[in-house]
């Protein structure tokens, strides 16, 4: 049975930026972490191998507390990380290929519960998984920039937009 999936509750916002390196992508994540709407949010990363997703995860669970080893989850499908107050998920759905994977590891349960939610390769959990909040494009230039385009898809993911936004720009 699929997950329940709900239009967006806002138009779509779209904006884009360039990370030239690691520093931008750590600059990010702690700009993202302070972010309130991101503690109970669904934040979706798409991009071929190599183009940073796993890295921009890593430096954002540092920037939310998390310590020791972040792991990718793409044998374990999903990495839970605990911090006061925060429960987190990281998802790499890279080898997810039984849809009875969803419902037999409670994957709809974790959706349907409060905190943070990461997923790397959700193309792959496609008609499972909710609506995104905030949906992250990352490509890879010739010169290993990264381009970056940022989809709100939902008031939350607006909210997070704004206050990337606000980081970004301080008055």
């Amino acid at each position: 049975m699929n997950a329940v999936r709900h239009p967006p509750i806002v138009g779509s916002a779209v904006e884009t930026r360039v990370w030239r390196s690691e520093d931008d992508t750590a600059a990010f994540a702690q700009r993202l972490a302070a972010c309130p709407a991101l503690r109970h949010s669904f934040v979706q990363l798409h991009g071929d191998l190599g183009a940073g997703k796993t890295t921009l995860v890593r430096h954002l669970l540092k920037a939310l507390g998390v310590s020791g080893r972040v792991k990718s989850p793409t044998y374990t499908v999903v990495e839970p990380y605990e911090l006061p107050g925060l429960d987190i998920w990281h998802f790499d759905f890279y080898r997810f290929t039984d849809p009875r994977e969803w419902e037999d590891a409670g994957f709809r349960d974790i959706f349907a519960s409060p905190g943070l939610k990461l997923a790397e390769w959700p193309e792959k959990a496609a008609g499972y998984l909710p609506v995104a909040d905030l949906e992250l494009q990352l490509e890879v230039d010739d010169d290993e920039t990264r381009q970056v385009t940022l989809q709100a898809n939902t008031a939350t993911g607006q909210s997070l937009l704004q206050g990337l936004r606000a980081a970004e720009h301080p008055p």
